[in-house]
């Protein structure tokens, strides 16, 4: 797998010169551009949705507007073009409508019947747009409009950054002069996503994180208050137990009144893991029971303690696979029953943990943590956090520590100075075909 390089926002002079050069790309005459993508570019860096004349009898204007209009309800970066399979577009592909449009974003293009996705790293994890879009073409038998929204609903929800203000559009025009002119008062930030708009993502998601795990912290709390325990008629061990559960949940407490940024939840995570286990081992030891193995948590609520056992069970529109389960669920399972699944609030209502956001992905991973790095992304596989965790950027920065570095993101203005590598784009789904790139620029990685 490759190791990518990361620009940091902190990149001075050579920084400048890129994004200079970036935006005098931009700029040329349209004849530089990449055939008719010129003005599906010039189209996206003011709107979300650009379709072009010759495909209007399939995909029509007040459809775009809605679209459009959804894409700008969820406030995220992603940019959608539909266009026909003629000779304009013939050698064009994600990289340069990406280039054009100079946006770290979500990029998806309906190109005569064919649909192909990618995005920057910044904005979604590697292959996670083509992933999405395969489910999204397939489950829509070739509608234009049925497939394109649905790539909306799916793709937004796990787009990270923020829209573009649109309004700002004629910066393009007069920044390259202003930058030449005061390029030594740090003009050329404006390229970058403000670091206090960052910042109050941030205490966002983690307000957001706050409450769901306040409640985590709460329901360990009811189970040791209805242990009945006297320490003067345990033993040493029993009293051992039972001091570590306490400390753990003390610590619990303490870790997430002191947590400052999403990442630091996954410690909080670890120390209701450790607790919960030792409440177990406690229970076991109570009834004279053989102690208990170490396994993960629950993984249809973590509240359920550690599991018993591994079941086979398909989450909603996901494939079989073997998941940690309570002894609970796993006769809810062999019932035919729903297993009780540990929903969080979501903009878009109640979803199961692992479907509701980047957010929770240090929620998730304190839990698993210290079960081996591939055991969440394996449990996952098709989900949200699934997507994110086994994306290269997850490999070389774990988790919970890495996710929140100060480099582009989506809806950043970056131009031409992006890394290709970061780009992930050539799913091509519906026939091949010239469009998409493939595995030049990051393809290769989902």
């Amino acid at each position: 797998m490759r190791t990518l390089a990361r620009r940091s926002r902190g990149a001075g002079p050579l920084a400048l010169v890129a994004a200079l050069l970036g935006l005098l790309l931009l700029l040329a005459p349209a004849a530089s551009a990449a055939g008719g993508l010129s003005d599906a570019a010039a189209s996206l860096k003011k709107g979300r949705v650009y379709v072009d004349p010759a495909m209007t009898s399939r995909f029509s204007q007040d459809r775009a507007d809605a679209l459009t209009k959804k894409i700008d309800k969820a406030d995220k970066p992603i940019f959608i073009a539909v266009i026909p399979d003629s000779a304009a577009y013939a050698k064009s592909n994600l990289q340069d409508l990406r280039t054009l449009v100079g946006i770290d974003g979500v990029y998806a293009v309906w190109h005569g019947d064919k649909f192909d996705a990618g995005g920057d790293r910044g904005a979604m994890g590697a292959g996670q747009p083509q992933r999405i879009a395969g489910a999204a073409f397939r489950s829509n038998g070739g509608d234009i409009d049925a497939t394109l929204n649905s790539f909306v609903d799916q793709a937004a929800p796990q787009t990270k950054g923020t829209g573009v203000n649109h309004s700002t559009s004629i910066a393009w025009v007069v920044i390259p002069l202003v930058l030449v002119a005061l390029a030594g008062t740090g003009v050329f930030l404006l390229f970058r996503r403000a670091k206090k708009r960052k910042e109050e993502q941030a205490r966002a998601e983690l307000e957001q994180l706050r409450r769901v795990v306040d409640e985590d912290i709460t329901a360990f709390g009811v189970e040791l208050e209805r242990l009945d325990f006297s320490p003067a008629d345990a033993d040493d061990a029993q009293r051992t137990d039972y001091s570590h559960a306490l400390d753990s949940y003390e610590k619990s407490k303490r870790l997430m009144d002191e947590a400052k940024k999403p990442e630091d939840v996954k410690q909080v995570t670890e120390a209701i893991e450790d607790g919960r286990f030792s409440l177990a081992t406690l229970a076991a030891r109570r009834d004279k029971r053989p102690l208990p193995e170490r396994r993960p948590p629950c993984f249809m609520d973590p509240r359920h303690g550690p599991s018993v056992k591994d079941v086979d069970w398909a989450p909603a529109g996901g494939s079989p696979r073997s998941v940690p389960v309570c002894q609970a669920d796993a006769d809810r399972v062999a019932a035919g029953l729903d297993p009780a699944i540990r929903t969080v609030d979501t903009d878009q209502g109640p979803q199961p943990y692992w479907n509701a956001g980047p957010a929770y992905a240090p929620y998730a991973g304190g839990y698993y943590s210290g079960f081996g790095g591939g055991l969440l992304p394996g449990l996952l596989v098709g989900t949200m956090l699934g997507s994110m965790m086994s994306s290269p950027a997850y490999a070389a920065a774990p988790m919970m520590g890495g996710g929140y570095q100060d480099q582009y993101e989506g809806g950043d203005y970056t131009g031409a100075d992006f890394n290709p590598a970061d780009f992930s784009g050539g799913g091509d789904f519906g026939g091949g075909g010239d469009f998409g790139g493939g595995g030049d620029f990051g393809g290769g990685d989902w």
